[in-house]
């Protein structure tokens, strides 16, 4: 298993006492207020197992089913990597995993700095990218290439994904019917669903439509991919004043009873079917109408949400290093820097979208290589201070003595590697008049693309592959 990044500093947004208060609103909201759950099969598995329906069509959901969800659902994770070894141990232990886009509605070339459609073509750069860079542990395959055809689009991804990335893979899908197809493509690759299901490689994506909503498309995804117990994300994006209330308070109940259905309905489905619980608490800018995925708003609610997570000791799904502006700027840089930093202190587990531009229009390789150097700088401020006695060195102090100094004592040289030394950001003595940064990263980019070589798929895995594009028309 690649070694994880750990948290080892006390943070937090909420105490016992708030954590209560939005547990206890959220449970009113699901029973006393309700939710418009689509869905035959959905509808009448939850009413036959306690919730109501009132006469508006609402679901409202009892305390006692989330009680059950919350001690059935696995408080422990395993995620593996395409060769079947331990790629991600998401538990209470503060491991903390950040991932990146495989495609988007739109690239920012790093070589021509123009933003263009996202094409199939990208997809390998992406992913070579992601899968050379240490701090960077999964991809989200979400079918937004321009140049397949929307009917294939889910499935086109998820196979070049493979090909391309040899790491985990979060993805989402265009529709319903495309899910077993993905779920039948891993299982090939896996050498079938069992073993798919013992060391999954693969994660789902699904959000509700808030306020309180939960559509055919989302519960019928719950399903799928609770009945093939293949980990699933469920997240609800919230937006202050357009789909939740001005209020973080009433923002967070609301998220947290979305996000808590998704659970309930999962573990009726399948009981102990592993459940990830997600949550984008964000606001709707009132200047411009856009839902910002950089607003410091934002990630307070996410790791306030992380802690409430950490309560009910699920593995959470936050977001981090990814901005607003449509190209790397100073406010790219600021916004991914404070976000990255905001969740490596917060309780988040699984952080997605880093790269991500343009309040999430855009994907940009150089913002996922800069994002590394960030949390790879932020991994020695997050790993805390140790003060065991060998920790104090004093016998060291005491042979230096006043006046000395510790360059040639054997103390430093054991020792002078656990600092950071950036790879990009400069620390010379004597400094250009211009940024280096910015060519160090498509040089960056340049070199992982010629030079890195993704572990290669068996043969047999090729022929399957091959088998699902004829199919597909691809």
């Amino acid at each position: 298993m690649v070694t994880p990044i750990k948290r080892n500093i006390g943070f937090s947004v909420l105490n016992q006492e708030k954590i209560s208060k939005i547990h206890e609103k959220s449970l009113y909201l699901m029973e006393h207020v309700g939710m418009r759950i689509t869905g035959e099969r959905a509808g009448k598995l939850l009413t036959a197992n306690g919730a109501t329906m009132t006469a508006e069509g609402l679901i409202r959901i009892p305390q006692k089913l989330v009680d059950k969800a919350l001690k059935t659902a696995p408080k422990e994770l395993t995620l593996y990597n395409r060769e079947g070894q331990p790629a991600m141990l998401i538990n209470s232990q503060d491991q903390v995993y950040f991932g990146t886009h495989a495609d988007q509605l739109e690239f920012v070339d790093p070589f021509s700095n123009k933003v263009r459609q996202f094409l199939k073509k990208d997809i390998q750069t992406m992913c070579k990218v992601a899968d050379y860079l240490p701090n960077i542990y999964f991809v989200l395959s979400v079918g937004m290439t321009a140049d397949v055809d929307p009917k294939v689009q889910t499935q086109s991804t998820f196979i070049e994904t493979i090909k391309n990335f040899s790491k985990t893979i979060n993805f989402s899908t265009n529709d319903i019917e495309s899910l077993q197809d993905i779920i039948d493509i891993a299982a090939d690759v896996a050498g079938g669903l069992a073993n798919l299901q013992q060391k999954p490689f693969i994660f789902n994506y699904c959000e509700p439509i808030p306020p309180l909503t939960h559509p055919l498309e989302s519960t019928e995804k719950i399903y799928i991919s609770a009945e093939n117990r293949i980990p699933f994300v469920y997240m609800p994006y919230c937006m202050m004043g357009g789909t939740s209330p001005m209020s973080k308070a009433a923002t967070l109940a609301q998220c947290n009873a979305e996000a808590l259905a998704g659970l309930v309905l999962t573990q009726l489905v399948s009981e102990g079917a592993p459940f990830i619980y997600g949550a984008m608490p964000s606001v709707l800018d009132m200047r411009t109408s856009i839902g910002s995925y950089a607003a410091p708003e934002f990630h307070l609610n996410i790791a306030a949400m992380a802690d409430l997570v950490a309560y009910y000791g699920l593995p959470f799904y936050g977001t981090a290093g990814c901005s607003d502006a449509k190209v790397i700027d100073e406010q790219a840089v600021s916004e991914a820097t404070m976000e990255i930093f905001s969740t490596m202190l917060s309780k988040a587990n699984i952080i997605h979208d880093v790269g991500v531009m343009d309040h999430c229009k855009s994907v940009s390789p150089e913002l996922v290589v800069l994002a590394n150097e960030i949390i790879e700088g932020l991994k020695h401020y997050t790993a805390g201070i140790e003060v065991a006695d060998a920790d104090f060195a004093l016998a060291v102090i005491e042979k230096v003595g006043p006046g000395g100094h510790y360059l040639t004592e054997m103390h430093t040289n054991k020792n002078f590697r656990q600092i950071w030394y950036p790879s990009l950001f400069s620390r010379k003595m004597n400094n250009e008049d211009y940024s280096e940064v910015s060519g160090k990263i498509k040089q960056k980019i340049k070199d992982i693309l010629e030079g890195h070589e993704v572990a290669k798929l068996e043969a047999s895995v090729i022929k399957d592959l091959a088998k699902w594009e004829r199919k597909l028309g691809l």
